[in-house]
């Protein structure tokens, strides 16, 4: 497993993005594969720095475990409690003008990843996305 903690700043956005890349090289990820997993992390990344510590500082926990048959992915952080998946998602059939604002990065990250799910523990919010290598098994 590869792990790394980082203030939740989108300046630090980079620093998690190279650790990603680091580790998916080292595990012979290819390309293709890796650009679905930046995509989705650096929406989520940009989502928890804008939106979890509005009254201060805190830090994102990324733990990453990479097999030969898929990418595991948590976020984990101490702020402000939210469930992404919670939100309906929204309907790509309208006008921009008639949409509502937001959910569109998670909607894309759900389309990116094979699987997403959240779960609120001990004070934590996390936040896990999976990438099947190969045939998508069930999004």
């Amino acid at each position: 497993m590869f792990m790394i903690k980082i203030p939740a700043k989108v300046g630090r956005l980079n620093d998690m993005l190279e650790f990603l890349g680091l580790a998916m090289d080292k595990a012979g990820v290819d390309s293709r594969q890796q650009k679905n997993v930046f995509i989705s992390a650096e929406e989520i990344f940009v989502n928890i720095s804008s939106y979890a510590y509005p009254h201060g500082d805190g830090d994102i926990t990324v733990c990453m475990e990479i097999s030969p048959e898929n990418i595991f992915i948590e976020f984990i952080d101490r702020g402000v409690t939210y469930n992404p998946l919670d939100r309906e998602d929204p309907d790509t059939t309208l006008s921009l003008e008639e949409r509502e604002i937001g959910g569109l990065g998670i909607f894309m990250v759900k389309n990116l990843m094979d699987h997403m799910s959240y779960r609120h523990e001990d004070g934590r919010n996390i936040l896990t996305i999976q990438k099947n290598f190969g045939a998508p098994h069930g999004k």
